[in-house]
């Protein structure tokens, strides 16, 4: 499932769960019967996650393109050391090319 059918899947939850809430309260009221909006209820819950839950193709129509093994060991991911000063309240992140010095130098960064 892509980004956008989570959104998506999230959403139709939300409405049909929501939907099904105010159906089973009505039915329940207008019938004067606490077991019939239960059962309402839960027959809503239930076709709600039989819609939303599985990975249903409408889910997945923005796949994600990963990046290729061969590509992704052209450009190593860059390390990063976070350390903190004791006197100070200012902690520093360290590059990696302080680490390793075939790395290529890099800015100190400081937060405050």
């Amino acid at each position: 499932m892509d980004w956008q059918g989570q959104k998506l899947a999230e959403q139709l939850m939300q409405i049909m769960l929501l939907v099904f809430a105010v159906t089973a309260f009505v039915a329940g009221y207008v019938l004067g019967s606490f077991q019939m909006m239960v059962l309402l209820y839960a027959g809503g819950v239930t076709l709600t996650g039989l819609i939303t839950i599985p990975n249903w193709p409408v889910f997945n129509r923005h796949p994600l393109n990963w990046l290729d093994p061969s590509e992704a060991e052209k450009h190593p991911k860059p390390q990063v050391t976070v350390s903190s000063k004791k006197k100070g309240s200012k902690k520093t992140i360290e590059p990696a090319h302080r680490l390793d010095p075939s790395l290529p130098t890099a800015n100190l960064v400081t937060l405050a």
